[in-house]
């Protein structure tokens, strides 16, 4: 299953059977980097689960993270109790080990999308596969992991990012997120077109965007740090109830504000290497534009979060956030 899947998916080798079977369920090899698995007979407590990765192509640790946990169902030392869509993003990218090849993937996810080229149509197929996965199991609840590491140093290596969306999210997973050892949660303060936020704004989904760790090779990353969140992963694809932790171990913050690219001249007024989470004081220049001016944090504090100056005109080139207290 396994091996057959990660041929097709990186190597365009057909599997000589699209689906078949393993100790405690079956699989559907739908499209390159694109598995379902379907139990034998569902736990009670069983979601409708999507664990997603490489939605940047250079972001290997959840590539080996969803990798181990499907070598222990293929194995059967895991035992399916919940319906799982498997999902590698970009698969060219991470065939190139690089972050994305003409644009942000991660970007993409509207159904009104109406761009062309290999990102926006792989972005079309991936939300036609969630359409039908969550479809297929419209009884139970829904849930979305999508699993990235950040391009740099964090101040909380491992964090969560909770889309903005209508439909609120359940108390249970702050606490199944704390016993997974993230450390921090960041709330957005509006639509932002990732894939989390497309199963929690069109489907009402629990979805996160998980950040755990920083960008390395195959075969560089401190996968031991990953174990709560591995144990985590299996209690969901069991339909088992996953360990759980006093959400007030993590820190909250808010976003406050987006710094926008609007031209090509444009600075971040800080060092490249700043970590996120870093903290700027009051009156403090973050960012000059050629169409905007400067952008200077205010009354409060900020941290920033995700800052690239790099980002393509019109893009999110930095989050501004504030502690919840």
């Amino acid at each position: 299953m396994l091996g057959q899947w990660l041929d097709w998916s990186l190597d365009g080798q057909l599997p000589a059977a699209s689906q078949g079977v393993f100790a405690s369920g079956t699989y559907h090899l739908h499209a390159p980097g694109i598995l379902e698995l379907t139990p034998n007979t569902a736990s009670q407590g069983a979601h409708a689960c999507i664990f997603s990765a490489a939605i940047h192509g250079n972001e290997t640790a959840p590539v080996e993270l969803v990798g181990e946990w499907l070598s222990g169902v293929e194995a059967g030392s895991i035992s399916l109790g919940a319906p799982v869509l498997v999902i590698l993003g970009n698969l060219p990218a991470l065939k190139a080990q690089q972050r994305f090849l003409t644009t942000n993937l991660n970007r993409l996810f509207s159904r009104e999308l109406t761009a062309k080229g290999e990102e926006p149509d792989r972005a079309k197929e991936l939300m036609a596969a969630v359409d039908s996965f969550y479809a297929r199991h419209a009884e139970l609840p829904k849930l979305h992991y999508d699993l990235h590491t950040a391009i740099r140093d964090s101040r909380y290596p491992r964090f969560v990012v909770e889309p903005f969306a209508d439909s609120s999210t359940d108390t249970e997973q702050w606490s199944w997120l704390a016993a997974a050892d993230m450390q921090a949660v960041l709330h957005q303060h509006q639509h932002s077109w990732t894939f989390s936020h497309y199963s929690k704004h069109y489907h009402a989904a629990q979805a996160f965007t998980f950040e755990l760790g920083r960008v390395a090779p195959f075969g560089h990353n401190d996968m031991a740090s990953l174990k709560p969140m591995q144990a985590l992963l299996t209690a969901l694809s069991e339909g088992c109830s996953p360990p759980s932790q006093p959400a007030t171990q993590m820190q909250f913050f808010q976003v406050q504000h987006e710094l926008i690219r609007h031209s090509d001249d444009f600075t971040l007024c800080f060092a490249e290497d700043t970590a996120n989470f870093s903290r700027f004081e009051p009156g403090t220049l973050l960012a000059q534009d050629g169409n905007s001016g400067e952008f200077r944090v205010g009354d409060t504090p900020l941290h920033v979060v995700f800052p690239n100056a790099q980002v393509e005109v019109g893009a999110r080139a930095a989050l501004l956030v504030a502690p919840i207290v």
